[in-house]
């Protein structure tokens, strides 16, 4: 299966308007996603598929990776979606509201005969029951990537959505612990009002501190504030480089722990400073 060379943010654009996604390749997002599902109403269904089909190809054609997203495995649409959506251009499929491992075999099984064996699935954790089993979900052995969507859980929750993000604090982390344990790149939920800048910033440095690697995002204009949020700042490698000559020094004399500008410092503490100096040498 393929897998995602980079995962910061991941714009969504309407099938339904092809004028969008016609500019997806040049918003300098990580990946995209053709969205045939909740930005593609009821009866353009077909339209959003022939859409999708007829665009990949071109977005993809300047190294952009880019996905479709299909309607959920259980709506009537799901299986037109896979047989005339979905083509070779694309890095996975995007399958939203995954809440079990029959309906993840299912997903595969139709991706397989409808010839896109190559095809690995981002799989929707937005549902009650998908929060609840998250850990199993994540380590189907189809599943390349997973998002946490708060807007749909929250609606499954017959819950109240707020600013402070309090009601879906548990969920959010336990889809970062999960796709930590599945071993794939987990993504942020939405921020639905786009032009809150303030908000998005906040939230994608909230992520990052929960372990996703990236954030959806709905709108261009949030493309590079996700790009940035989840790459370290030069004073946070700087701090990591000088804390590991400190630390590694100290470790080849035989002390396991050591004063670093006030803080104490032993393996875990290094272990980070690794993974940001890593994250901030990737291409």
């Amino acid at each position: 299966m393929r897998q995602f060379t980079r995962l910061r943010s991941l714009l969504f654009a309407p099938a339904v308007r092809p004028d969008f996604v016609a500019k997806l390749a040049d918003r300098g997002a990580d990946a995209v996603v053709i969205d045939c599902e909740d930005a593609t109403p009821a009866n353009a269904k077909a339209e959003g598929r022939a859409n999708a089909a007829a665009l990949a190809g071109d977005v993809a054609a300047n190294g952009t990776q880019v996905t479709v997203r299909v309607n959920a495995e259980p709506t009537k649409w799901f299986a037109d979606d896979v047989r005339d959506a979905l083509t070779g251009a694309l890095t996975a499929v995007v399958v939203p509201k995954i809440e079990t491992m029959a309906g993840l075999d299912r997903v595969a099984s139709a991706l397989d005969e409808a010839g896109h064996g190559q095809l690995g699935v981002i799989a929707g954790i937005e549902t009650a029951l998908g929060v609840a089993d998250a850990r199993v979900l994540l380590a189907h052995t189809r599943v390349v990537a997973g998002y946490f969507g708060a807007e749909d859980f929250i609606a499954d929750m017959a819950g109240v959505r707020t600013p402070g993000n309090a009601e879906v604090h548990y969920a959010r982390s336990a889809v970062a612990l999960a796709g930590r344990l599945a071993g794939v790149p987990v993504l942020d939920q939405i921020v639905a009002d786009f032009r809150d800048d303030v908000r998005f910033r906040h939230e994608a440095a909230e992520a990052r501190s929960m372990g996703y690697v990236g954030k959806l995002c709905i709108h261009p204009g949030q493309v590079p504030l996700a790009n940035d949020a989840f790459v370290p700042s030069a004073d946070e490698v700087d701090r990591a480089r000088r804390l590991l000559e400190a630390y590694d020094t100290a470790s080849a004399g035989g002390v396991a722990a050591i004063d670093f500008e006030g803080q104490m410092v032993d393996e875990p503490l290094a272990t980070q400073a690794r993974r940001i100096i890593a994250l901030a040498d990737r291409p």
